[in-house]
């Protein structure tokens, strides 16, 4: 592996403040995204994924004002979804300060829209995320949820993902619903399974609790490491999971000291 594996924390955004729970359920505060975001900048992180988790619930935009102020407080790539669904909400958000834009329940809804919104920004723009949990009947075992794990689409995961490469997405955020916020690490099954059917960047995420957990993601085929609990509540810092991940062999990007 040459590229350096990126480390990036997630702001979950519920009424303007960062959130977490516990498979998507009993949320607590976790600060001020702003704040959160450009502490994470400071520290090293790659990039940051700000998810507004109740846009596709509410039907409402992600909060401009909250992207537009997080985009202004740091200096690494920045990626926003909730409530994505049309190639103008994704021009909205990248005219707000996004980099990339994240898309679920809207590309389930109208999977045309990928190739739609590739065509006219460029596959480096969007990330399909996907929000997976073991599901019987599914070919695969695991099935696809929408509304922020709320719903159940009905879909094989390891052939949305799939779909979603062929329609034009050029990252896959893999979300694990039965680890998300566990702290048990990360579901290793799932990114092995869907790191065997698609050839993008692969972005693990749920389950993270010491920085143990980490190399393991990478060495099951995740090209990036997403975590968010473990760094709002404190447990870790964005420079022990490098440390961790470099200690393992694997390239990271360290910070530049002055």
């Amino acid at each position: 592996m040459t590229v350096a594996v990126r480390v990036i924390p997630c702001l979950d955004v519920h009424g303007g403040r960062v959130v977490k729970g516990v498979n998507f359920t009993d949320l607590r505060d976790a600060g001020d995204p702003v704040e959160l975001a450009a502490v994470y900048d400071r520290e090293g992180a790659d990039e940051l994924t700000f998810l507004d988790i109740s846009a596709s619930v509410e039907g409402r935009e992600t909060t401009l004002e909250v992207v537009r102020r997080t985009a202004e407080s740091v200096f690494i790539p920045l990626t926003v979804g909730g409530g994505v669904s049309t190639v103008d909400d994704v021009d909205v958000l990248l005219r707000a300060g996004a980099d990339k834009v994240a898309i679920n329940t809207g590309a389930i809804r109208r999977p045309q829209v990928i190739a739609d919104i590739t065509q006219r920004f460029g596959n480096q723009v969007l990330v399909l995320s996907v929000d997976a949990r073991r599901e019987h009947g599914q070919p695969s075992g695991f099935g696809v949820t929408t509304h922020g794990g709320r719903t159940t689409a009905g879909l094989d995961a390891l052939e949305w993902a799939r779909r979603g490469v062929e329609l034009g997405v050029g990252e896959i955020l893999l979300n694990s619903m039965d680890a998300d916020g566990t702290t048990g690490g990360f579901d290793l099954e799932m990114i092995r399974a869907v790191r065997a059917v698609v050839d993008v960047p692969l972005i693990a995420s749920g389950g993270a609790g010491r920085a143990d957990d980490f190399p393991p993601a990478v060495a099951a085929g995740a090209d990036a490491v997403l975590a968010a609990s473990v760094f709002h509540f404190g447990t870790l810092r964005i420079g022990e999971v490098k440390a961790a991940l470099e200690a393992a062999g694997y390239p990271v990007r360290l910070p530049v000291t002055s």
